[in-house]
């Protein structure tokens, strides 16, 4: 799974690829602290943004790929 950001007025941003043994990895800019993912198996995944401010105001997207 594949979790984005998009700002106003900007593109999309890769924030974080979550694989399905568990393992999150972070594009340069985020990290875990800012931005937990959580994925309790291949079909679900949550991402929570912790300590918002109104640099976080974004449109967030998840997609997913079968490959």
């Amino acid at each position: 799974m594949f979790w984005y950001q998009q700002p106003p007025r900007d593109g999309l941003k890769l924030i974080v690829t979550s694989t399905s043994w568990r393992h999150n990895s972070y594009e340069d800019g985020y990290s875990e602290a800012k931005f937990e993912v959580s994925r309790q198996n291949t079909d679900y995944s949550l991402m929570t943004i912790k300590n918002l401010t109104s640099k976080d105001d974004a449109t967030y997207f998840c997609a997913v790929s079968d490959h």
